[in-house]
C-alpha cells in the first residue's frame, strides 16, 4: 500500500511538471523580461510612430551612462526636444496634486518619481549639449496610463503630467523652434550619447 502511494505521488508530481512546462511555454514570451517594453511604453511607442511624417524622430529605451535609469522616449522634432516616461499606474487609485509640487497616486506621493524624471532630462540634456557644443534643453514629462488625469497637462515639480493619450498633443502644441538640419543633428547625438539599454 505504501508503495502504491509513492508511485501515485511520483506520477502525479510529473504530470504536474509537465502541465506547468506546457503552459509556461504557451503563456510566456520567448523574449526576457528585462528586453520587453512595458505596455505603457508600448503605447506612447504607438502614437509617437504618427509623428514621424511630421518631421519628428523618437530615440526608445536610452540609458543615461553611469547610471541605471534610462528615458523611455526620446522625441526630437520642430517644437524641441522631449524626454517622454511612460507609466502605467492603478486605475482604481485617484491621481491628485497638492501646490504643484506634490503628485499623489492614492495614498502614494510619487515625488521621486518626478524628481527621476527631471533628473534623466537634466543629463540628456548636458550629454547633447555637449556634444553638439550648444545648449539643448530636453523637457521632461510623465505620460500616465490607468486612472483618470483630472487636468491636461501640469506642470509638478518642472516635470509635465498628463494622461497617456495626449502624448502626442503635448508635443505638437507648441512652437516649432528646430530646423530639419538642427532635428538630424540633435538626433544623431543623442543617439551616440545615450545608448540603447537593451543593444540587439
Amino acid at each position: 500500500m505504501l508503495f502504491t502511494s509513492w508511485r501515485l505521488g511520483l506520477t502525479a508530481a510529473i504530470l504536474a511538471c509537465v502541465a506547468d512546462a506546457v503552459y509556461r511555454a504557451r503563456t510566456l514570451s520567448t523574449i526576457p523580461a528585462w528586453r520587453r517594453a512595458s505596455a505603457a511604453e508600448r503605447q506612447t511607442e504607438a502614437q509617437l510612430k504618427k509623428l514621424e511624417r511630421n518631421g519628428y524622430r523618437t530615440l526608445h529605451a536610452r540609458a543615461i551612462p553611469g547610471s541605471e535609469a534610462q528615458i523611455d522616449h526620446l522625441v526630437v522634432g520642430p517644437t524641441g526636444v522631449y524626454a517622454v516616461d511612460s507609466e502605467k499606474w492603478d486605475k482604481r487609485l485617484p491621481v491628485r496634486v497638492q501646490s504643484h509640487r506634490k503628485l499623489f497616486h492614492g495614498p502614494f506621493n510619487q515625488k521621486p518619481r518626478l524628481d527621476e524624471a527631471r533628473w534623466e532630462a537634466e543629463q540628456a540634456s548636458d550629454l547633447i549639449s555637449k556634444a553638439l557644443g550648444r545648449e539643448i534643453t530636453v523637457v521632461p514629462s510623465l505620460a500616465v496610463y490607468g486612472p483618470a488625469i483630472p487636468w491636461r497637462i501640469l506642470n509638478v515639480r518642472e516635470v509635465d503630467v498628463f494622461s497617456g493619450g495626449l502624448v502626442r498633443k503635448w508635443i505638437t502644441k507648441r512652437e516649432r523652434s528646430l530646423t530639419t538640419a538642427e532635428i538630424d543633428a540633435i538626433y544623431r547625438a543623442a543617439e551616440r550619447v545615450l545608448p540603447a539599454r537593451y543593444p540587439e
